[in-house]
C-alpha cells in the first residue's frame, strides 16, 4: 500500500490537555485523539466516554483525582464505536448510560466494530489485553433523559442521526455547555463511516438552537465562546457537506467509487488536508457517502477484512 493502512503509522503520543469549560466541568482532549468529558456533581462525577481501553481510562480518572476525590458514578457513552466505549470498566461507575439505539449496534456489530478499530488505530488499544469484553450498558433511554447529580441537572439527549444512528449529547443547563461526542470535531476530521450525511446537518443545527456557551467536542479541543461554538459548528456542517455533495454528483450520473474518491478529494483536500485524521477517515467517508447516495440507508458494517479491501482500492 502508498500509505500506511488508517493510522497504523500514528504512534506518537499525544499531550493531554485538561480544560474547565465550566464550573466543574472539563474536557480531557488530546490533540486529535477522541476526547472524553467530566461533569462533577454534588456527591459524584460523571464521565462522557470512556477511551478504548482501561489503561486509557485511567488517564482520564488521573485527572479526575487531580480536581476532586468524588467517586465516578455514571459513564454515558455518547455512541457505539470501540475508541469511545471499552475503557468503560475502568471507572467503576454503577451506571453505564447509552441510547437504546446506540446498544443496539453494540448487539449488531460491536465485536466487528472492536476487530476494525483495533486494526486501525493500534496506538488507542494500549492494554487492550485489560479490555474485559463488549461494554453494555446498564441504562437505555429514547429521546431524552435526566440525570440528578445532586443538585446538578444532567441532560442526555438525542438530537437526531449524524456520527452514527445513536448518536447522543449531554447537556447541562446550569453553565450551557454540551459535551457532543463526535457530531462536531474542533480542527479534526469527522468519520462518517458509520453516518448518517442527510441527517447530520439539521443535528449541528439542533445543537446550534442551544446557543452553547461551550462544547467538548469528540475530536480536538475544547470549544469556548459562543462565536468559537458557532465557528466549529460551521466547519463541521462544511466538512460533512463537502464529503457528500461531490459523491452524490457521480453517483448520480453513474460514476464509480474510484472517481467518487477524487471528487472527495478535489473539494476537501484544499479546506481540510491539515485536520487530524484527516488521511484516515477519508476513505471511509467516501465509501459510506457512495453507499447512502446509493440508497443504502443502514450502515454497511465495517469489518477488519472490508477495511482492507476499502482501504487497497482507494488510499493503496
Amino acid at each position: 500500500m502508498a500509505k500506511a493502512f488508517a493510522s497504523q503509522g500514528d504512534m506518537a503520543e499525544k499531550k493531554i490537555s485538561f480544560t474547565e469549560i465550566g464550573a466543574g466541568l472539563y474536557a480531557f482532549t488530546a490533540e486529535g485523539d477522541p476526547n472524553s468529558g467530566v461533569i462533577i456533581g454534588d456527591e459524584s462525577v460523571m464521565v462522557v466516554e470512556a477511551q478504548a481501553t482501561p489503561r486509557l481510562a485511567q488517564k482520564v480518572i488521573d485527572c479526575i483525582r487531580g480536581v476532586t476525590d468524588k467517586p465516578v458514578s455514571h459513564v454515558v457513552l455518547t455512541h457505539y464505536h470501540a475508541v469511545r466505549v471499552l475503557g468503560a470498566s475502568a471507572f467503576h461507575a454503577p451506571q453505564v448510560i447509552m441510547s437504546e439505539a446506540a446498544r443496539n449496534m453494540v448487539a449488531e456489530r460491536g465485536q466487528e466494530d472492536w476487530d476494525s478499530e483495533f486494526q486501525r488505530f493500534p496506538r488507542l488499544f494500549q492494554g487492550h489485553e485489560s479490555i474485559p469484553g463488549l461494554t453494555w450498558p446498564t441504562t437505555t433511554f429514547n429521546g431524552k433523559m435526566t440525570v440528578w447529580l445532586g443538585k446538578r441537572r444532567v441532560d442526555i439527549l438525542q438530537l437526531g442521526r449524524a456520527h452514527t444512528a445513536g448518536d447522543a449529547v449531554v447537556h447541562v443547563p446550569d453553565q450551557n455547555v454540551m459535551f457532543t461526542g463526535d457530531i462536531v470535531e474542533a480542527h479534526s476530521a469527522c468519520y462518517c463511516g458509520d453516518g448518517h450525511f442527510a441527517d447530520w446537518g439539521a443535528t449541528l443545527e439542533a445543537i446550534r438552537a442551544y446557543d452553547l456557551d461551550a462544547i467538548a467536542p469528540g475530536r480536538g479541543d475544547a470549544v469556548v465562546g459562543r462565536a468559537a461554538v458557532n465557528g466549529a459548528l460551521d466547519r463541521t456542517k462544511d466538512f460533512v457537506a463537502s464529503t457528500y455533495r461531490p459523491v452524490a454528483r457521480i453517483v448520480a450520473r453513474g460514476g464509480s467509487l474510484k472517481e467518487a474518491w477524487d471528487a472527495v478529494r478535489a473539494e476537501c483536500d484544499p479546506k481540510f488536508k491539515d485536520y487530524a485524521i484527516y488521511e484516515h477517515c477519508l476513505p471511509f467517508n467516501v465509501a459510506r457517502a457512495y453507499d447512502e447516495a446509493r440508497g443504502i440507508y443502514h450502515p454497511r458494517i465495517w469489518t477488519a477484512q472490508r477495511d482492507l479491501e476499502m482501504w487497497a482500492a482507494l488510499q493503496g
